[in-house]
């Protein structure tokens, strides 16, 4: 058992235990710290599941750390240097660009399952600082870039592992050194998938494609995946000696009054008052429950207010965009937009690929900064992604109460499609999460009320665990149909201002 282990719970020590000997199997022994080549055509696929809370990302956190330590080599799918006969391969993926970035801001080198189909296409200039980052080749001399510029991008990369973020510190864009992207032609080793509760059946089959040793981490509470067969999960399916349970709310958690409310919705006992009850006492003695009597509109700026019917949401958008007074014939730099996809023949899709590469896939989370320099370009920020300022051609989609057509302030006659993001349906929100989270109680009730079963659970009870675990921080239960006034106008000196120029036609603008 490694030193880490020291501070899991049994239940982790168990699963650490079991997943150590599915590595083993593989090559890949981590009590010796020994990698063997990987056996031809032996697949192993392994799930970790447990409700919020109960310790799935200390353990892959910790698993992850001594894979490293071990020799394996993590790809990030910014950069993958060139392949070796006898290295071992590690890729830590998530659904969403948004549930990356919180394993990532706890060390994690994650990116989205997106960007490890597709891998990027370097210049061969700037391959080199990229291999020298990497570990293997000499420091460069490149043309251009002075010494200093190169130690920066070496003292960012010590601290980050991203080569993008270390080039961007030397001075370059990505349109300087990314010409292009390929698919994936060669498997990897190792994945680590996290919320896979979220995966359909037929992304839990293009991942096998790709790595012969599967291990995910799921809650099985959540909501599945609108995709899904039969309204189940992925890892539902898997036999008993390959599903590891984690049931024990892990120590570091065990005062978080979030997380107590999300584990009382599991007694069969609790019904929707009796579970509004507990939110208001808990709100009398704790801060981090909000008992809230109106929605709060600044926060809807960044974190969308979590409903279950579609009515709801749009009815909140518009009031938001009213108080703001947004005009009807354009978007305020700084309202919040939702990726509905991108809408391209497919003769570009080399296009397509740069802009889902950079994270603007379906579900993604964006603000809008103000129009682009082409007609219809719009200057966009991707929460969570990695490198999250583009330019793209944008089809803006803004719908109205009790009207079928969409109001569409602009938009371009091809590129990527957006929805008003100042409120989301709860299906949406899954894989992602916010310091402050305001869920609208009067939809839970809506779906209390029908009596309706999911997944052989009550609706509004998987409705509210999903709505209350995207809350890091604040939960705000609202029950009243209310609206707050702005305490200022829309911002984006906030985010991160460097540009990033490329755009869908694969081109700087202007």
């Amino acid at each position: 058992m490694t030193a880490t282990a020291l501070t899991y719970s049994e239940d982790q020590a168990e699963a650490h235990d079991r997943i150590t000997a599915m590595l083993r199997s593989a090559g890949v022994d981590l009590d010796e710290g020994l990698l063997t080549p990987p056996r031809e055509g032996k697949q192993s696929v392994m799930a970790v599941v447990g409700k919020a809370g109960s310790g799935k990302t200390l353990l892959l956190a910790a698993l992850y750390r001594a894979l490293e330590d071990a020799g394996v080599e993590v790809v990030s799918g910014d950069y993958e240097g060139r392949r070796r006969r006898d290295r071992r391969t590690l890729a830590i993926l998530a659904p969403t660009n948004k549930a990356a970035s919180v394993l990532r801001m706890r060390g994690v080198p994650a990116t989205t399952i997106h960007r490890i189909l597709y891998t990027p296409v370097y210049d061969p200039e700037y391959e080199k600082i990229a291999e020298w980052l990497a570990g293997n080749g000499d420091k460069p001399e490149i043309e251009g870039l002075t010494e200093q510029a190169l130690d920066r991008a070496h003292a960012f990369f010590q601290t980050n592992k991203s080569i993008p973020g270390a080039l961007a510190a030397a001075g370059l864009r990505g349109s300087d050194f990314i010409t292009g992207w390929k698919r994936r032609e060669e498997p990897l080793d190792i994945g680590f998938i996290d919320e896979a509760s979220m995966l359909d059946a037929k992304q839990f089959e293009d991942l096998q494609e790709i790595f012969p040793t599967l291990l995910l981490f799921g809650d099985p509470a959540q909501l599945p995946p609108v995709k899904g067969e039969g309204g189940g999960m992925v890892f539902d399916t898997l036999a008993a000696p390959s599903k590891l349970e984690l049931h024990r709310i892990h120590r570091q958690d065990a005062d978080n009054p979030i997380l107590d409310l999300a584990h009382t919705l599991g007694d069969p006992e609790v019904g929707f008052e009796d579970f509004e009850r507990l939110v208001e006492q808990t709100a009398q003695r704790d801060e981090r429950v909000k008992w809230a009597q109106r929605v709060e509109v600044d926060l809807m700026a960044r974190s969308p207010v979590l409903v279950w019917r579609n009515a709801t949401r749009i009815r909140l958008i518009n009031a938001f965009r009213a108080v703001h007074g947004a005009p009807e014939t354009e978007l305020l730099e700084g309202e919040p937009l939702i990726c509905d996809g991108i809408e391209l023949p497919l003769k570009h899709r080399k296009k397509r690929l740069d802009l889902e590469a950079r994270g603007l896939i379906k579900g993604a989370q964006v603000i809008y900064l103000g129009l682009g320099r082409k007609p219809g370009f719009s200057r966009l920020h991707v929460i969570g992604a990695e490198d999250p300022q583009l330019s793209a051609a944008s089809i803006i989609k803004v719908e109205k109460p009790d009207e079928e057509e969409p109001f569409i302030p602009f938009a371009a006659n091809l590129g990527a499609t957006f929805l008003h993001g100042a409120a989301v349906t709860i299906h949406k929100a899954q894989g992602s999460q916010w310091p402050d989270v305001q869920v609208f109680a009067p939809d839970i009730y809506a779906a209390a009320r029908m009596g309706r079963n999911e997944a052989g659970q009550p609706l509004w009870k998987r409705l509210a665990y999903v709505a209350i675990t995207r809350a890091e921080e604040r939960l705000h239960w609202v029950v009243r149909n209310r609206l707050s006034k702005p305490t200022g106008p829309l911002r984006v000196d906030d985010l991160r201002t460097a540009p990033v120029p490329l755009t869908l036609e694969g081109e700087t603008e202007g």
